[in-house]
């Protein structure tokens, strides 16, 4: 107590001044309207500006909610658009459904190497099996290769051994997707006959031919393309949407009807 009084004493001369500034300053607004209308403007910029800061803040640690959000939706988007085709009520949930999905998330990707893997946080609980195809919101990413209770590893775009059927958006002539190792933002697309008219910029998307992947879900764009050793095919140089080194929020695309259509085409085969 002894120290705040002296404070006060010592701080006499400009606490009495800073009072009566306080107070000149109060009546003069308060006898005013100019000054009165100005320093509610300005109490009102500053109160919005601070409310803009806070909800600034608020928003930024809502971030993940809000994300996740955004996946759900998209994958409830995603289960209609891809099955467009098929009849359905009012619900989205009682179409006749050709193609299930589920989100995930990418713990580690993998797309330095020859032969790149991309590990996402589903698995065998979530009934992710192998053979289900990985897509982005941008376009796709991979096959489902190798499954745990809680994880599965994914056989990326990026890997020596990865062939995906894919079109030509434009044309619907369609051909194998494959990776020569040599850029992690561009793939090929191989056995477009000489004939087909190719144009830079070109959209490539998946062909349907697989029961693996849905039609037309983007791939990339035609970046070059020249004519193979025997000048019958182009070899096409297909710059992908996806940033391969960037890769977070993933769905997995299953097609329930994939068991039956193997089965019967491997007994096809045998005779």
């Amino acid at each position: 107590m002894q120290q705040i009084i002296n404070f006060i004493l010592r701080y006499k001369n400009f606490i009495l001044y800073l009072f009566l500034m306080i107070l000149s300053l109060g009546f003069t607004i308060q006898s005013h309207s100019y000054h009165q209308s100005s320093f509610f403007n300005s109490s009102s910029w500053i109160a919005g500006n601070i409310y803009q800061t806070s909800f600034g803040i608020t928003s930024y640690f809502n971030l993940d909610v809000e994300n996740e959000k955004l996946v759900e939706e998209n994958k409830r988007l995603r289960k209609l658009l891809f099955n467009k085709e098929e009849p359905y009520d009012s619900e989205l949930d009682s179409l006749q459904l050709t193609y299930t999905i589920s989100s995930g998330k990418v713990i580690k990707n993998n797309y330095a190497n020859p032969r790149n893997y991309i590990t996402i946080n589903k698995g065998e609980k979530d009934s992710i099996k192998p053979d289900m195809g990985v897509i982005t919101s941008k376009g796709i990413l991979g096959i489902i290769e190798n499954t745990s209770n809680n994880f599965a590893t994914v056989q990326s775009i990026l890997n020596e051994k990865s062939n995906i059927n894919a079109k030509l958006k434009n044309t619907n002539h369609f051909g194998s997707l494959v990776w020569n190792a040599n850029t992690y933002n561009v793939v090929q697309l191989i056995d477009i006959p000489r004939l087909v008219p190719l144009v830079i910029g070109d959209t490539i998307v998946t062909g349907g031919m697989s029961s693996i992947f849905p039609e037309n879900i983007p791939i990339g764009t035609i970046q070059k393309f020249d004519l193979n050793d025997s000048k019958s095919f182009w070899n096409i140089e297909v710059a992908l949407f996806n940033d391969m080194t960037n890769i977070k929020n993933v769905y997995i695309v299953n097609n329930i009807n994939r068991a039956e259509i193997t089965a019967l085409q491997k007994e096809t085969e045998k005779q």
